[in-house]
């Protein structure tokens, strides 16, 4: 506020009456100011000198008692969200149930299903039997690497046909220096992977998934594929299907049944299911109830190429009629 404007307010004005010289009942006024006592609150200006200090006790001391009590509030309350932030757990990997309760019984005449399909795969090749997961191991020469080449190759085929997939682990293996290990792909930046996966479904989570992924592989497992399914699972961007397969592939065991599309819809056409199973987790704990378990290792790629080439999701039609004998015997 500037000086001539705090005068103003701080004059009262005060009316005068005096006689009027041309009229005895006239009485003119004349306005008359007067000082009186300022109520402007009162600045206190403090030099930039006098607020220096060395430490946060000494800025305490020279602020209100309200401002005080609200910064330590503040604090006191920042103070419990970062304890809470270190002290809690970190998240626990979520347990694969393995079996059912009450086990689902063998459908009649199975076998029968079952060895006609195998019959019509090996007269008919499909893209799984060249470029599904069990293939990107063999272009590296480190065992580490070729199980880690299998992960993957598996996480990179989630939503993604099985041409695309080969082409883009071969890309990727290329753009990060020629071999895929968990140390070329933890250096590799984002933007090298994400060029080299940009073919595949959802290519900009599964780059997250995969640098994540190598991260606690490094970190974890001794920079290897880990050998149970519940380990498996606790990756990024890893399911049970990818886990099972890599356990199949990677290390030669036989713990489960890998279910993806195929599976689940064609076991639900041959109506080995009781009721149709609603997702290939239910499909799987199914299948593994009363399958052989000798068979547990053959029967994804079996029936993949099988959807891939003869029973094939569209329309609800199988592609050759062979298939259609085999869906329609059931």
């Amino acid at each position: 506020m500037s000086a001539a404007r705090r005068v103003a307010t701080e004059r009262a004005t005060r009316l005068a009456v005096k006689p009027s010289p041309y009229h005895a009942a006239v009485n003119p006024c004349d306005a008359q100011e007067s000082p009186r006592p300022s109520t402007a609150r009162r600045r206190i200006r403090v030099k930039r000198e006098d607020v220096e200090h060395d430490g946060p006790e000494d800025l305490a001391d020279r602020l209100p008692a309200a401002a005080t009590k609200k910064r330590a509030t503040a604090k006191t309350e920042t103070s419990m969200t970062m304890i809470g932030t270190k002290s809690r757990s970190p998240k626990k990997s979520k347990v694969i149930p393995q079996s059912l309760a009450v086990p689902h019984p063998a459908p009649e005449r199975w076998k029968e299903a079952y060895d006609a399909i195998k019959e019509m795969r090996s007269r008919i090749p499909a893209p799984v039997d060249t470029m599904g997961c069990d293939q990107a191991q063999w272009n590296e020469q480190d065992p580490k690497n070729s199980r880690f080449a299998t992960l993957i190759s598996l996480m990179l085929s989630s939503q993604t046909k099985d041409e695309v997939t080969d082409a883009a682990v071969a890309k990727l293996r290329t753009g990060v220096g020629g071999s895929l290990s968990v140390d070329a792909v933890i250096a590799a930046d984002e933007t090298t992977i994400s060029d080299a996966i940009s073919k595949v479904g959802f290519w900009r989570r599964k780059t997250q998934y995969i640098k994540q992924a190598a991260q606690r592989l490094r970190d974890d497992f001794d920079s290897d594929v880990p050998k149970t399914v519940d380990e498996l699972c606790s990756l990024p961007g890893v399911g049970p299907k990818m886990a099972f397969l890599a356990l199949q592939v990677a290390w030669k065991l036989n713990l489960g049944i890998g279910v993806d599309v195929h599976v689940h819809r064609i076991t639900n056409r041959l109506s080995w299911h009781q009721r149709p199973t609603k997702n290939p987790e239910e499909t799987r704990l199914n299948l593994q109830s009363w399958l052989p378990k000798e068979l547990h290792g053959e029967i994804n790629h079996m029936l993949v190429g099988f959807g891939q080439v003869s029973c094939l999701p569209c329309y609800g039609r199988c592609a050759s009629l062979s298939a259609r004998n085999v869906i329609h015997a059931r």
